[in-house]
């Protein structure tokens, strides 16, 4: 009515009002009546934004990729950038007058797009695949640097890459490379895996081995040994045989001497005796009978007695006629042994 209209602009919106080429009025947020014939609003967005893009780009050894990734930015000098480009209000106060508030993001687009383009030029293909978070820092060192940015009144807030790929033909050749690359890794490391079995089968051997050879040669330490103590027994034994063998043929050799001494003495007394027997004889030779009858009984027993009487009685049997023996004699006789001997006896002739 009568040209005077309401406006009210959000937080992340930055609104001015111009009036005689003049601003008025401006601030986030703001809600407000103006004068519609004589006002010119503008309100530029101070939001973060997003701006994705794609680009086919060709690498240092001539492979085309194509490369995915967003730019997020936001409007940190609205007044550089409503002198820049046209964020000016339409009279609903709704709409912009002109394409420039949707053409901002292209420029910044643009910007990453050259930058981005530099970087993917400069690298091969399989360092382009695997360089998508340096390509990122690159872009948004280099964007933040750019005069037309800082012209604009943007603050670049971040640069991601998401995806570097090349051409289905080349991926599925970079993908049989690297499969057999991971199939030659997984033979090496089946071979590895095998060798070091094979070693370790080797060791297990040679430590084996080296147990037999000192097992065996803890053996023969021991056969060595027993067999040295074996000869040292055994030296022991011939020693203590060859000394037991000049004992006995010590002993034998005293035992001949002895012999010998002892026959030496019976030769010695038999000949004292046969000299002694013959001095009796050659004395007895001279000597009456009868007197050596009388010595040789002199100190014999009542049996010898007896004994040498029934002798006598013999020699004369010739001239006995009848001999009477009582049995006390006899028994007499027969006791002879004991030592007593019978007091009474009778002959007669």
């Amino acid at each position: 009515m009568f040209g005077i209209r309401f406006i009210k602009s959000q937080p992340t919106v930055h609104l001015m009002q111009f009036r005689a080429g003049k601003v008025v009025r401006e601030g986030s947020g703001l809600s407000f009546f103006y004068y519609g014939p004589t006002t010119t609003l503008v309100a530029v967005p101070v939001a973060s934004q997003d701006r994705p893009f794609i680009l086919e780009l060709v690498t240092a050894d001539f492979q085309s990729v194509t490369v995915q990734g967003q730019v997020t930015y936001r409007i940190s000098d609205p007044r550089r950038t409503a002198a820049m480009m046209d964020f000016s209000l339409a009279k609903n106060g709704q709409s912009y007058v002109s394409e420039d508030p949707k053409r901002l993001g292209d420029r910044v687009a643009q910007q990453v797009e050259v930058i981005v383009q530099q970087a993917v030029q400069a690298m091969e293909l399989k360092a382009a695949l695997r360089a998508s978070a340096a390509i990122a820092r690159t872009a948004q060192a280099e964007l933040a640097a750019q005069p037309e940015i800082a012209a604009l009144g943007l603050e670049i807030l971040g640069v991601s890459v998401m995806a570097v790929k090349p051409t289905p033909d080349i991926a599925r050749a970079l993908e049989a490379e690297a499969r057999e690359s991971n199939l030659k890794a997984a033979d090496d490391a089946v071979y590895l895996r095998r060798m070091s079995a094979v070693e370790n089968e080797r060791a297990i051997r040679q430590n084996e081995l080296d147990t037999d050879i000192a097992v065996e040669q803890k053996k023969r330490q021991i056969r060595e040994t027993q067999m040295e103590a074996k000869a040292t027994l055994m030296r022991k034994e011939n020693a203590l045989r060859n000394e037991q063998m000049a004992a006995d043929v010590e002993l034998e050799g005293q035992r001949k001497a002895f012999v010998a001494g002892q026959a030496e003495n019976s030769r010695t007394l038999a000949e004292a005796e046969a000299y002694r027997v013959a001095a009796v004889m050659q004395a007895l030779e001279k000597a009456d009978p009868r007197i050596v009858n009388v010595l040789a009984a002199a100190g014999m027993q009542p049996g010898q007695l007896i004994a040498q009487a029934f002798g006598g009685i013999a020699e004369r049997a010739e001239r006995i006629g009848q001999l009477n023996v009582s049995p006390e004699l006899l028994q007499g006789l027969m006791n002879a042994s004991t030592g007593t001997i019978g007091t009474t006896g009778r002959a007669a002739s």
